[in-house]
């Protein structure tokens, strides 16, 4: 099937999937609200097969070291799945289900499949890493560009994570755990019991993001958004906490939306 862009529709509620533009939603529409950031590289992102920054792009599978291409100088940043062209496998009204396949600069064969679902009051983004090949590490995370403004008081951010990884001069966790500060953030935080951020502009609208994974970068450092980001593992990770994809076993990760209005 094509990589066209595919409108889903539930309610009041509209989604833009943009297989040909990196597998991101491209838009999240809530009666009329625009909730994410518009823009070629904005949207939400998968980030697979890692997330966030690895150390000098450098990540070793056993004895072997492989490099990715330094994307954010000095590191390699957010995967390679967003700069490339998903296929869609089937549509609905309200669920897409598109793929992409591992390629270059990625040394290993695999298949990514993300299934977007909207209802009236939720979306739900889900992804697997699949191999029939090699096994090798890997990870699954999203980066949503949720608006900062929707036309009322700026967005406010709730979260009670039990604690921060200390954030390095090169943007990286030293391994430390901290008691969580104030931002503004471009940190990760640890959720044992699971990812749960709750986003409220006032007057507009509340958004829930959760997910069973227990690792979240929060980033709000730029004025015109604020990112959530659950993830199956800590930036550097496939250095510091690499999850096995393996012929077996698939990586599978999950996380979903769900808002009221104010």
């Amino acid at each position: 099937m094509s990589n066209e862009d595919i409108t889903l529709t539930a309610g009041d509620a509209e989604a833009t999937v943009q297989p040909g533009n990196g597998g991101r939603i491209g838009g999240l529409r809530v009666g009329g609200l625009e909730l994410l950031r518009q823009g070629q590289k904005f949207g939400c992102f998968p980030m697979v097969p890692w997330c966030g920054r690895i150390r000098e792009g450098m990540f070793r599978d056993g004895a072997t070291v492989h490099r990715m291409p330094l994307n954010s100088p000095p590191h390699a940043i957010h995967g390679t799945a967003r700069d490339g062209a998903w296929r869609t496998a089937r549509t609905s009204a309200n669920e897409a289900v598109i793929t992409y396949e591992l390629v270059e600069p990625w040394p290993y064969p695999g298949i990514v499949t993300q299934v977007v679902t909207l209802t009236e009051d939720a979306l739900t983004l889900t992804m697997s890493v699949e191999t029939y090949d090699s096994s090798f590490p890997a990870q699954i995370g999203w980066h949503p560009w949720f608006n900062r403004n929707l036309g009322g008081a700026d967005v406010r951010l709730d979260f009670r994570p039990a604690w921060q990884e200390e954030r390095g001069a090169d943007h990286l966790p030293t391994g430390n755990r901290l008691e969580p500060g104030p931002g503004p953030w471009d940190d990760c935080f640890g959720m044992p019991d699971g990812v749960d951020v709750t986003l409220t502009w006032p007057e507009r609208l509340e958004l829930r993001v959760t997910s069973p994974e227990e690792w979240v970068v929060v980033y709000d450092e730029q004025e015109a958004a604020v990112c959530v980001e659950p993830q199956t593992g800590p930036p550097n990770g496939l250095n510091t906490r690499p999850r096995l994809v393996t012929p077996l076993e698939p990586l599978e990760a999950t996380t979903t939306w769900a808002w009221r209005r104010a």
